[in-house]
């Protein structure tokens, strides 16, 4: 490990093989805390490359525990780390992707800089995590989603989880979520919280049969805010968007605030699931799952997409779907 440190102090990046032998190294227990935090270090101070990127990618995933869903599922999944502490955007509009028909395999984990990631408001509610094959495809064949809580499918997370809590802070951790999805989705809707991180998760992509889309909000949300314009990359398109071009207004970023504890951030998810939230609110929540299910039906254009996301919240579809994977839980 001092080799590869020193490597890195020298700003030197690591190759895909070496960054993949590392992580595999770190999980396996092969490192010390001070070295783990001094290999953690090295990516709050510079950018990551892709092939460092792709070399972790492929470390957890050979160490994952992969589900075989045996449908073409999507996953929308932020990064998180973008310090917004917003209320939980992806997995509400997952709700919604869900009761449009397209099966989602919602990977998630409790939140790390924010009050209340998706895996603290589904526990929250009564979702019991699950590594269980047959679980997950029955609640994907009834309700069209199931919850991918990280840590059961990576049990290379372990090693690093008191550091990463005792941190407190984004790490190269938050970049990988994503893209470490244990039921191998054939869509992926990915909110990141930096332009640079964007632009490598386009690259990474683009290596791959995927169908994508990325997002990055330029006031830092890892989301579709609406707050301000975004960069957007998916299969066909790398550029700038602004709420005006998916039919919505610029809104106060106070309004996406989650909450002080997991129960006022539930309360919030809540309200906002059963439509009776302000409009700005179901806005955010539609435009997001909107563009989700135009990443998995390109052929629908996305204003119909985005008005279809709005029809399934108010009209209570997706809060039907979401008291339905509690019932049977």
């Amino acid at each position: 490990m001092k080799n590869i440190l020193n490597q890195l102090y020298n700003q030197e990046s690591l190759t895909r093989a070496q960054a993949t032998d590392v992580l595999t190294h770190i999980s396996e227990g092969k490192m010390n805390a001070s070295e783990i935090v001094s290999f953690i270090t090295v990516y709050l101070m510079r950018c990551i490359t892709v092939d460092e990127l792709m070399g972790f990618r492929d470390a957890m995933l050979n160490m994952a525990i992969t589900i075989d869903t045996e449908m073409d599922t999507i996953d929308l999944c932020g990064t998180g780390g973008d310090g917004k502490n917003t209320f939980n955007v992806s997995t509400l509009s997952s709700f919604i992707v869900a009761a449009s028909g397209i099966p989602v395999a919602k990977h998630g984990n409790y939140g790390v800089s924010s009050v209340s990631g998706s895996s603290n408001v589904m526990e929250y509610f009564g979702y019991k995590f699950s590594a269980d094959q047959d679980k997950l495809k029955r609640e994907l064949d009834q309700c069209k989603i199931s919850f991918l809580h990280a840590p059961l499918f990576h049990p290379s997370l372990k090693a690093v989880s008191s550091i990463r809590r005792d941190l407190g802070i984004k790490t190269f951790f938050n970049m990988l979520g994503p893209l470490v999805n244990p039921a191998m989705p054939k869509y992926k809707y990915t909110g990141v919280f930096s332009l640079s991180l964007a632009r490598l998760y386009h690259y990474v992509f683009q290596q791959s049969n995927e169908k994508y889309c990325v997002i990055y909000g330029h006031d830092g949300y890892d989301e579709i805010s609406l707050t301000s314009s975004f960069r957007m990359y998916s299969n066909d398109f790398a550029g700038d968007k602004y709420p005006v071009d998916l039919g919505f207004e610029i809104i106060s970023p106070q309004l996406l605030l989650g909450g002080d504890t997991v129960a006022t951030s539930a309360a919030t998810f809540k309200e906002i699931l059963e439509g009776k939230a302000c409009q700005d609110k179901l806005n955010v929540v539609a435009a997001n799952a909107g563009l989700a299910i135009h990443t998995a039906d390109p052929h629908k254009s996305l204003s119909d997409c985005i008005q279809s996301a709005m029809e399934i919240l108010i009209s209570g579809r997706a809060s039907q779907t979401f008291n339905k994977l509690i019932a049977i839980q």
